[in-house]
C-alpha cells in the first residue's frame, strides 16, 4: 500500500492538512476493494482526484476509467448515455449505441454531480448497484456489467432525500464509504502553498517570472473566505500572473483581484428553512387577509351600533374595547376623531322627522299599486351644516359647548367652521 505522501505526489495533490490527509488515506484503503464510494464536498475542492486514486490503485487500473458529469447531460438523453439504446427506440436513434456502463465493463465509472440524476435514472442505477443488471433504452434484453461506481456531489444529500429529489436507498448503496474533502477555508496552512504552486505553474506556462507575495499580502490571502475553493484560488493566481508587470504582489494589489464582501469572519447563518418560500409567503398573505376581514367586521359592527343609537358618546362607552382594538391605545388621535365624526354623519338623528307619505284616493284606478314613500332628499353635507349652525346658536357661539354637544373635538369643529365659512 502506497504512503499518503507518495500518493499525493503521484496525483499532484498539494496540502498537508489533517482532513485532506484523512481523505487520501481512506481512498488508498478502499481502492483494492470493489465497494462503491461517495465523495462529498463543496464545489471546487478537487473531488475528481479521489476517483482517480481509487481506480489507479485498484485491480481495475488496466481497464477503462470513464468520468460522467451527470449535471451536464439533458434529462431526456441521460438514460441513453449511461445504458445505451437500440436502433429506432426514439426519434433520432438511427443506430444501436452502447452506454457507458457497457463500455466500462471491468473498469470504473465516476459519476460526478450524482445528486442531479433524475429519479427514473436513479431507479436504473440502483439496479446496477444491486446485481449489475441494466436494460438499454428500447430493449427488453437484460445485460450484465461489472463496473465499480465512484460518485461525487456537492449537495446536501439528506436535504435532497427529505425533498424527494434523491432516493434514500440509492444514497446508502452509493455511500458505502463516504469520503469528505474539506473546503479551502478550513485548510489555511495549505492556501499559501497552493498559491505558490499555481504561480510556478503559470510562470512556466506563459514563460515569465514567477509572482511572489509580500509579507503584508500573505495574511490577506489567508483571511479571504475562498467560496470557490481551489478553483477560485487558481483563477486568481492566473490573473495576477498574466496581468501584473511587477512580480512582487503587495497587499493592495492582491485585494484588487479578490471579490469584495467576502471574508473568513464568522457569520450567523439560518440553517432551518421552510419547505417552500412560496408557501411561507402565501401563509403571510392569508394572515393579512384574515386580519383585514376581522377589522372590517369590527368596523361594520361599530358603524351599525352608531347608526342605531345616534349617540356617539354612548357608542364610544359601550364599545371601548372594540375601539381600542381598531385604533390602538391612543384614542385621542386626530385620525380616530375624524373616523368617529365620519361615522356620526352616517348616523340617523333621534329628532329626525319621519318620511312623509301621501295617501291615495280609493277611486283611483291604480289604487292596487304598491305605495311608495318619498324620502327626504337632504344631502349629508347640508344636514351636517344645519346641525353645526343650530348647536352654535343654542350655545351663543361657544365652540367648546357646541363641540361637546355634537360629540366631536373642538379642533374638528373649528376645521368644519372654516370649511363651511360659518
Amino acid at each position: 500500500m502506497e504512503s499518503i505522501q507518495a500518493t499525493k505526489q503521484r496525483f499532484g495533490i498539494i496540502g498537508n492538512s489533517a482532513a485532506l490527509n484523512r481523505a487520501v488515506e481512506k481512498a488508498i484503503q478502499v481502492s483494492p476493494t470493489d465497494i462503491s464510494v461517495l465523495v462529498t464536498g463543496e464545489s471546487g475542492v478537487g473531488k475528481e482526484s479521489i476517483p482517480k486514486i481509487i481506480h489507479q490503485l485498484s485491480h481495475r487500473k488496466h481497464n477503462k476509467y470513464i468520468a460522467v458529469n451527470c449535471g451536464a447531460i439533458p434529462e431526456g438523453t441521460i438514460d441513453s448515455e449511461l445504458f445505451g439504446h437500440e436502433k429506432g427506440s426514439f426519434t433520432g436513434a438511427t443506430a444501436t449505441r452502447n452506454g457507458y456502463f457497457e463500455v466500462a465493463d471491468g473498469g470504473t465509472i465516476f459519476l460526478d454531480e450524482v445528486g442531479e440524476l433524475p429519479l427514473t435514472t436513479q431507479v436504473r442505477l440502483l439496479r446496477v448497484l444491486e446485481n449489475g443488471e441494466f436494460l438499454k433504452v428500447g430493449s427488453s434484453k437484460v445485460q450484465k456489467t461489472n463496473v465499480r461506481i465512484v460518485a461525487a456531489t456537492n449537495v446536501n444529500m439528506f436535504d435532497a432525500i427529505k425533498k424527494d429529489q434523491f432516493r434514500e436507498d440509492l444514497y446508502y448503496r452509493l455511500s458505502t464509504v463516504d469520503i469528505n474533502l474539506p473546503p479551502l477555508r478550513e485548510r489555511q496552512e495549505d492556501i499559501h502553498l497552493l498559491f505558490r504552486k499555481f504561480a510556478s505553474d503559470f510562470a512556466l506556462k506563459y514563460k515569465m517570472p514567477t509572482i511572489k507575495l509580500t509579507d503584508e499580502a500573505i495574511p490577506v490571502l489567508l483571511k479571504f473566505r475562498w467560496s470557490g475553493n481551489i478553483r477560485q484560488l487558481r483563477n486568481v493566481a492566473e490573473q495576477i500572473s498574466v496581468l501584473e508587470q511587477n512580480r512582487m504582489i503587495s497587499a493592495d494589489t492582491l485585494r484588487g483581484y479578490l471579490p469584495s464582501g467576502s471574508s473568513n469572519l464568522p457569520a450567523v447563518i439560518k440553517t432551518s428553512k421552510s419547505e417552500s418560500d412560496f408557501s411561507s409567503e402565501r401563509e403571510i398573505l392569508y394572515k393579512v387577509l384574515f386580519d383585514m376581514k376581522a377589522d372590517l367586521n369590527d368596523l361594520k359592527k361599530l358603524t351599525m351600533e352608531l347608526m342605531k343609537s345616534g349617540n356617539t358618546k354612548d357608542v364610544e362607552k359601550d364599545n371601548e374595547s372594540l375601539i381600542e382594538k381598531i385604533y390602538g391605545d391612543n384614542t385621542n388621535d386626530s385620525d380616530y376623531e375624524d373616523a368617529i365624526e365620519d361615522l356620526q354623519v352616517l348616523s340617523i338623528p333621534q329628532n329626525a322627522e319621519p318620511a312623509k307619505t301621501y295617501p291615495t284616493e280609493t277611486n283611483d284606478k291604480y289604487h292596487f299599486a304598491e305605495e311608495i314613500e318619498e324620502e327626504e332628499t337632504l344631502s349629508l353635507h347640508d344636514k351636517e351644516l344645519e346641525l353645526i349652525k343650530k348647536s352654535l346658536e343654542r350655545h351663543q357661539g361657544k365652540r367648546k359647548l357646541a363641540a361637546d354637544e355634537l360629540g366631536i373635538s373642538e379642533r374638528t369643529l373649528y376645521r368644519k367652521i372654516k370649511q363651511f365659512d360659518l
